[in-house]
């Protein structure tokens, strides 16, 4: 392993994420996983999903 890439672990291991980055995070592997299983569910319909839960509406 380099130096560079050392050093490059070792602030990830540091790296804190905001809440907003952490819920782009998590709809992202939403997405991944379910798209997978069903090719007709988009980026938008987990987004819209994700502010229905946040809000109540589920």
């Amino acid at each position: 392993m380099t130096n560079d890439l050392k050093t490059l672990l070792e602030k990830a291991k540091l790296a804190q994420m905001t809440a907003e980055e952490s819920e782009q995070q998590r709809q992202s592997f939403a997405f991944g996983n379910t798209n997978i299983e069903n090719p007709r569910i988009t980026k938008e319909t987990i987004r819209k999903e994700a502010e229905a839960i946040k809000s109540g509406d589920e």
